[in-house]
């Protein structure tokens, strides 16, 4: 199997393309959770599955279908780091350094716009995140714990997002796995800060399925939108996360985001025993 590791953010990826391999490999939650093992695999925050499209979805300008698996096996839907990193190993793949992709996604259709960099191990990636909807009821028990400015946002995936005086002093590890136990299908945990000029957000995170991570896509789209909802934002705004910023832009009823995705290494994985 031909695979690539990339990470945006610091939030790193394993990418398995179809046209990489003959035949297509076979993707599913064990393989991630081998892959994504970090002693005994080679070790991401997430697998990416990237589909060949079916011959109707080709016709309509699809390049790749992503799925989705986090660390633990489970499946996601959406992850803004993620995407941008098959997208980068889409580009690569065809030759390209500044170039459009088109996904297919759990989420819908997501095109991408791929620009090279001075390094060539790194580029710039603008995505298209969709529509930002109303997320998950809250539990009773979490909004006795949580502060006044809370809510909670789907961006194809569910998010909770909570305001606190500096992120850096929760104990993430205890209050992520907990919030994100209360929820039916699980949640993704944002503490945020916002800079009193209202250009920037601060943002620590628990991700649903892989626990702490440097930096989470899909979560800045959640917090700069919650964020503008509640006025403590504008329309555009850096958000900074342990792993580096990224630019979000809310253009009307849509979410931009835009962030660098850095190829780690090509990997030819010979053998690899996956428990059953």
């Amino acid at each position: 199997m031909r695979l690539s590791k990339h990470h945006g953010l610091g939030n790193d990826f394993l990418v398995v393309l179809d046209e990489r391999n003959e035949p297509a490999p076979v993707v599913d939650g064990a393989l991630a959770r081998a892959l994504c093992d970090r002693r005994r695999g080679i070790g991401a925050d997430g697998l990416i599955h990237g589909a060949a499209p079916s011959a109707t979805q080709a016709v309509d300008g699809i390049d790749v279908v992503m799925h989705l698996f986090n660390a633990d096996g489970s499946r996601a839907e959406i992850s803004g780091n993620g995407i941008r990193c098959l997208a980068q190993a889409v580009a690569r793949q065809h030759g390209e350094s500044d170039t459009v992709v088109v996904a297919a996604t759990d989420t819908g259709i997501r095109t991408l716009i791929v620009t090279g960099t001075d390094d060539p191990t790194t580029c710039r990636v603008r995505v298209d995140m969709g529509a930002p909807r109303p997320g998950p009821q809250i539990p009773g028990p979490v909004e006795e714990l949580l502060g006044v400015r809370h809510g909670t946002v789907d961006m194809g995936n569910p998010h909770l997002v909570v305001v606190v005086e500096d992120p850096a002093a929760v104990d993430l590890a205890t209050e992520g796995p907990w919030l994100e136990a209360q929820f039916l299908d699980g949640v993704n945990v944002e503490y945020i800060a916002v800079s009193p000029d209202r250009t920037t957000i601060d943002l620590r995170v628990w991700e649903r399925g892989a626990g702490i991570t440097e930096a989470c896509g899909s979560g800045a789209c959640a917090a700069a939108f919650l964020a503008r909802q509640w006025g403590l934002v504008d329309d555009r705004v850096v958000v900074a996360m342990p792993g580096g910023v990224a630019e979000v832009v809310l253009d009307g009823d849509e979410a931009v985001l835009v962030g660098p995705s850095v190829l780690i290494a090509d990997v030819e994985l010979a053998r690899l025993e996956v428990p059953a």
